[in-house]
């Protein structure tokens, strides 16, 4: 029977209705929740592990890298053959991104959550907590990447997002779908998708700020960005990688001081391309020196970038991180 650690860090699994505020708050420890879960024994042998017991809103990227180098040691050091993580939600894929892009282990990582609290009605931490322990004991989870499992359908931590505030099925692999799924007990993988990039950061560097666009947007947000110290600025585009052209100095004026410009789309799906040669349009940025960011979602470019930072601050390897882009 393999051995699997379930590691804790909170999100609404965790979280119960206050009587007096009548809204979620932290409430649940993990040993309780195992206990809302009977029969995990007879799948695996579980230990676990109390990270923390918050929001996910209040997850840092330093929080995520600390939680990237325990995860690390369970598997590497103590030996255990995979890693379940709960996590909250509304931050759950960059914590699995950032998990992904600095674990270099073929052992299986799985990251579920919950859309409901432990007081509402089909409460569905218990059956996500069994899927992804389900997925982590799989010999096909191997070499795969950090995986994400909610609503018994199991996607790659690289691809998907949350699109939907409510809904149980909101976890969506938007260009490629999921690559496999939870049944009877058992995971089953359809797609062989097992390239993934890893980046040998020793550290991380978080000072990365996300920009969205918009119509008649100008350069002000991104000359604040560099004024106040960032090292790194993402930009969600319009379209194909467009912005409006009275942005376009600010680019220059973060570019004239070596801070990386990732630029990336607002649209759920696709990649971002130099297609259009008009101001402010994607070909004339990249001549400029921005970096594009594929089909990545501002969220994430935003860690891929504070993980990069973390490796390197020459803008050239920068670039090839991102133009690599394995996943």
């Amino acid at each position: 029977m393999k051995r699997i650690i379930i590691v804790f860090t909170g999100g609404t699994i965790a979280m119960r209705i206050d009587e007096n505020s009548h809204a979620a708050v932290p409430a649940i420890t993990g040993e309780q929740i195992l206990q809302m879960t009977p029969g995990l024994d007879s799948i695996a042998e579980i230990d676990f592990l109390n990270f923390s017991n918050i929001p996910g809103p209040h997850m840092t990227p330093e929080k995520m890298f600390e939680l990237s180098k325990n995860i690390q040691y369970k598997l590497e050091v103590e030996g255990f053959d995979g890693a379940v993580v709960t996590h909250g939600t509304d931050s759950l894929e960059e914590t699995a991104y950032l998990v992904d892009l600095t674990s270099n282990s073929d052992k299986p990582i799985v990251f579920f959550g919950s859309m409901k609290s432990s007081s509402e009605l089909g409460f569905d931490g218990p059956v996500n907590l069994i899927s992804a322990i389900y997925a982590a004991v799989s010999n096909e989870a191997c070499g795969r990447g950090v995986l994400v499992v909610m609503n018994n359908e199991i996607h790659s931590a690289a691809q998907v997002t949350k699109t939907n505030t409510h809904t149980l099925d909101t976890f969506k692999s938007a260009d490629f779908g999921p690559i496999g799924f939870i049944d009877n007990g058992k995971a089953y993988f359809y797609h062989d998708y097992t390239k993934r990039q890893y980046i040998a950061a020793e550290t991380i560097d978080s000072s990365v700020d996300l920009i969205k666009t918009a119509c008649g947007m100008d350069d002000k947000l991104l000359r604040f960005c560099v004024d106040s110290g960032a090292h790194g600025i993402v930009i969600e585009g319009m379209g194909r990688g467009n912005i409006p052209p009275a942005m376009v100095h600010g680019v220059e004026y973060a570019l004239s001081r070596e801070i990386p410009v990732v630029l990336v789309s607002r649209c759920l799906m696709g990649k971002v391309l130099d297609s259009y040669g008009y101001p402010g349009a994607g070909k004339e940025l990249t001549k400029r020196g921005v970096i594009l960011g594929d089909n990545l979602p501002g969220q994430k470019a935003r860690i891929k970038l504070i993980v990069a930072l973390g490796f390197t601050k020459n803008l050239a390897e920068i670039k090839d991180i991102f133009e690599k882009n394995y996943y």
